[in-house]
């Protein structure tokens, strides 16, 4: 497990100081209850330590995970949430098995920030109405509850509930920055919950907790409903793939050799969310403020994560009692000032003032986690920063007219001989990709070509091309040969064959003999053309 065991059981211990109230909050937000965020967070972070392809990562109970399983509550109830995980997690499996943990690095990094950006947003609006002391209302937008809660809350205003969450949030943004080492979620959460105790306020607390895990049940399942489940659950593994990869990477980057299997993680984040709901437990994912605390605090092994799941189900089994006192005001000022913190402004800043593409990409995903399902957003981040860039790509592709005396050409023709086939060969250089998002263009700047009996088309430089680019090109020979213009084509790659044949775009021209491995061949052979059609008088020398 590691060659310094008393670091690691040390900096288990940090992670589950600042891992219980997050567990109990988020499993609150969640809808699922407390029991359920602490079960996660057990369960989860205990096999993702052991089968995880990370020996750093920290996983349990999100905000973004909380996010998207608000509203699959409100539709499908507690056992579609169970259902949903157990899905999700047979999914995962299954990536990882086809190996597909590579591709989630492909991810550009302004969605990643805007979506970050977005569940901040959203996990500070899901605290609204249990920070103002007020039942949470009905429905699954949050702008629309945390609205409705404000309008409760002037009607019967409950300072208590209020000073609690601000003066915890504040207690957390101020330690922060004061002292980082110090777990001020824990002691501002001590501190409140013997306050409200001792002079026995008005305030609503977590309540009876169950002494212990339950014992495991698929009791939940039901098969009538895989069909309206399916969404949610690629919905919900897509999500935990994403976010737990990604805290895999934080926490190579904060180490010094450390390196995650991204498949591994898959597999194990798979095998948590398949085993997690049958204890009570909501889908889980890498936590990436969480793992980062591990890192921070010397984590060395797996040691450190397996131990921080085992002092959680130790304060489980005997602290039940003492957590059921916290104030549930109390754990909405930690879950909001998780999400201000979740926002690193310099890096925001740095992206939005890099290029207006990664601005656009950043806030719209943003907007989009708000305002729709997270999965949604991301791919809308993805659409349109994959839009972005095949458009940036596109511009590369360059036509670019080569005057012919700069070919060899044996280098024994008069200046009059050259100035001829300047005048009537015209060698045209393709550079960089020629695929869909950049045919047209090119279509159009070929198209202009004019007075001028032959047109040699070189194509060594062509990086890629496929079937909207191939026949873009056939369409241009096309209409260059109608208006009587010989085509020649040179230097066309190897791997570019099997498009431009399979589409029959030169078949003619190599029946024709008109294409070349070099560009001086062709230009020898448009030369021999000129002479035969009269063009080109034949030159004494």
């Amino acid at each position: 497990m590691g060659r310094r065991p008393r670091r690691d059981l040390l900096a288990g211990l940090t992670v589950a100081i600042v891992a219980l109230p997050l567990a109990l909050g988020f499993g609150i937000s969640s809808g699922m209850g407390a029991e359920a965020g602490l079960a996660t967070a057990v369960v989860a972070g205990a096999l993702v330590a052991v089968f995880g392809g990370s020996g750093l990562q920290v996983s349990g109970p999100t905000g973004a995970m909380t996010v998207v399983l608000v509203p699959i509550l409100h539709q499908h109830g507690a056992s579609g949430v169970l259902m949903v995980g157990v899905l999700a997690g047979l999914l995962l499996m299954a990536l990882a098995l086809a190996r597909a943990g590579k591709y989630m690095a492909l991810v550009p990094a302004p969605v990643v920030e805007g979506f970050t950006i977005g569940i901040a947003c959203v996990i500070g609006l899901q605290q609204i109405p249990t920070a103002l002391g007020v039942p949470i209302p009905e429905g699954d937008k949050v702008i629309v509850v945390a609205w409705q809660a404000l309008l409760d809350f002037l009607a019967h205003p409950q300072w208590w509930s209020i000073g609690i969450a601000l003066g915890v949030a504040a207690i957390m943004l101020l330690g922060a920055r004061w002292r980082p080492t110090l777990p001020f979620s824990l002691l501002a959460v001590a501190a409140v919950t013997v306050a409200v105790a001792v002079a026995d306020l008005p305030v609503a607390t977590i309540g009876q907790l169950p002494a212990g895990l339950p014992a495991p049940s698929l009791g939940f399942f039901d098969p009538a409903v895989l069909s309206s489940l399916a969404g949610p659950a690629v919905a919900v593994a897509a999500l935990a793939a994403l976010e737990s990869l990604l805290s895999a990477s934080v926490a190579d980057g904060m180490s010094v050799n450390h390196r995650h299997d991204p498949d591994r993680e898959l597999f194990g984040q798979g095998l948590a969310n398949l085993v997690s709901p049958m204890f009570g437990g909501v889908p889980a994912t890498g936590a990436i403020a969480r793992t980062a605390v591990n890192v921070r605090s010397g984590a060395t092994s797996r040691l450190a994560s397996l131990a921080h799941a085992g002092i959680l189900a130790a304060i489980i089994y005997a602290a039940a009692g003492l957590v059921a006192a916290i104030p549930l005001a109390a754990l909405a000022g930690v879950l909001l000032a998780t999400s201000v913190r979740m926002v690193e402004v310099g890096s925001v800043k740095a992206m939005v003032r890099s290029t207006r593409g990664d601005a656009i990409v950043l806030v719209l995903t943003a907007i989009a986690t708000l305002a729709l399902d997270l999965v949604q957003a991301v791919l809308l981040g993805l659409l349109v920063a994959g839009g972005l860039a095949l458009r940036a790509i596109a511009r590369d592709v360059r036509i670019d007219e080569m005057p012919i005396q700069h070919e060899d050409l044996s280098g024994d023709h008069t200046e009059q001989e050259l100035a001829l086939l300047a005048e009537h060969i015209v060698a045209y250089r393709l550079d960089g990709p020629l695929f869909f998002a950049a045919a047209h263009r090119f279509l159009l700047e070929l198209s202009e070509v004019a007075a001028v009996s032959v047109v040699i088309l070189r194509m060594s430089r062509i990086t890629t091309i496929d079937a909207s680019g191939a026949l873009v090109l056939g369409d241009a020979i096309e209409r260059l040969q109608r208006r009587g213009i010989t085509v020649y084509v040179s230097g066309i790659r190897d791997g570019h064959h099997r498009p431009l044949h399979a589409l029959g775009v030169i078949a003619r021209l190599d029946e024709a003999g008109h294409v070349f491995h070099t560009t001086p061949d062709a230009i020898a052979a448009a030369r021999e053309h000129l002479h035969t059609s009269g063009v080109l008088p034949v030159l004494t020398r």
